[in-house]
C-alpha cells in the first residue's frame, strides 16, 4: 500500500451527515427550492435530496473501511464522488479571471477529474494535477484533452506524498484533499507542501468543511488546523477570509485562506 493510501484510511470511517451536496443532489435541492408546489413539498423534496447526500457520504466511509488500499478507486468505479462539484470551483475561477493568482508554475494535489487544473490553466501558468486514482485521471484526460488550453495542463497518477517533480512551484491550490487524510498525517501534508512549493511561492488552501462534526472523510477543519502544521514550515497567512463564492450547501463552512511560504525554517 502506498504512503498515501494509508494515511487515507489510517482512522476508521465513522458515519456523519454532512450537508455537502454533489451535482446530481444540488440539482435536485435547486428543483425543490424553485419548484411552485408548496411549502410542504419542497421542504419533503429538499430533505430527501439531503439524505440522498448523506447516504453517499456513508457509502464513501465505507468503501474506505472496507478496502483501505482501494476505496477511493472504488467510489469512482460507483460514481460515488459526492466531493465532485461537476464544475470548477467558483473562488478559483474567479481568482484566475480577475489576474489574481501567481504565474508559474501550478499544482492541484487530489485534482479529481480536473476541473480546477483545466480552469487556472493558460500561457502563463502551467498546471499539473495530481490523482491516486486511475478512473479519475483517465476521466480527466478525455474530458479536456481537446480543449484550446490543453498545452498547459498535465494530469499525472501520482501519490502526493511520494511524487517527486523535476521542479518546484509557484502556486499549490487544496480543496477537499487536506480534509479527506486523516488528521494524524497533516504535518506530513505541510511537510510536503513545504518541499514542493518555492520559497517565494504561495499556498491556497480553501478551508472545509468548518464545522465540529465526529469522523470522517471528510474530517473537520479549523484556521487553527492549518496553522498548527503550516507555521513551523516556515508559512504566514497573507490573508484568510470567508468563501463568498462558496456554493449554497457550504456556505459558512469555507474560508479562503493564502499563504506564502516566507523563511525555509522547517519542522523535517
Amino acid at each position: 500500500m502506498t504512503r498515501a493510501l494509508q494515511l487515507y484510511s489510517a482512522v476508521a470511517c465513522r458515519p456523519l451527515p454532512p450537508r455537502l451536496l454533489d451535482g446530481s443532489c444540488r440539482t435536485k435541492v435547486a428543483a425543490a427550492m424553485n419548484s411552485s408546489s408548496p411549502s410542504h413539498g419542497r421542504e419533503v423534496k429538499l430533505k430527501a435530496a439531503e439524505s440522498e447526500s448523506s447516504a453517499r457520504f456513508d457509502r464513501v466511509q465505507q468503501l474506505l473501511r472496507s478496502d483501505p488500499a482501494g476505496g477511493w478507486e472504488k467510489c469512482w468505479e460507483e460514481g460515488v464522488t459526492p466531493w465532485d462539484l461537476g464544475k470548477p470551483t467558483p473562488i478559483i475561477e474567479h481568482l484566475h479571471r480577475i489576474g489574481a493568482l501567481p504565474k508559474g508554475r501550478a499544482l492541484v494535489p487530489g485534482c479529481g477529474t480536473g476541473y480546477d487544473v483545466v480552469a487556472i490553466a493558460c500561457p502563463e501558468r502551467h498546471v499539473i494535477g495530481l490523482d491516486i486514482s486511475d478512473i479519475a485521471i483517465k476521466i480527466a484526460v478525455e474530458v479536456s484533452s481537446s480543449l484550446p488550453n490543453a498545452n498547459y495542463f498535465t494530469f499525472l497518477k501520482e501519490d502526493f506524498f511520494t511524487w517527486q517533480p523535476n521542479e518546484l512551484f509557484d502556486l499549490i491550490f487544496d480543496y477537499t484533499f487536506f480534509c479527506a487524510i486523516c488528521p494524524e498525517m497533516r504535518l506530513a501534508w505541510a511537510q510536503r507542501i513545504a518541499e514542493l512549493l518555492k520559497t517565494d511561492g504561495e499556498l491556497i488552501t480553501l478551508m472545509f468543511p468548518i464545522s465540529d462534526h465526529v469522523g470522517g472523510p471528510p474530517y473537520k477543519v479549523s484556521v487553527s488546523d492549518y496553522e498548527e502544521v503550516l507555521h513551523p514550515m516556515g508559512f504566514k497567512a497573507i490573508s484568510i477570509v470567508d468563501n463568498e463564492l462558496a456554493i449554497g450547501p457550504r456556505k459558512g463552512r469555507e474560508k479562503l485562506g493564502r499563504w506564502k511560504r516566507l523563511s525555509t525554517q522547517s519542522a523535517f
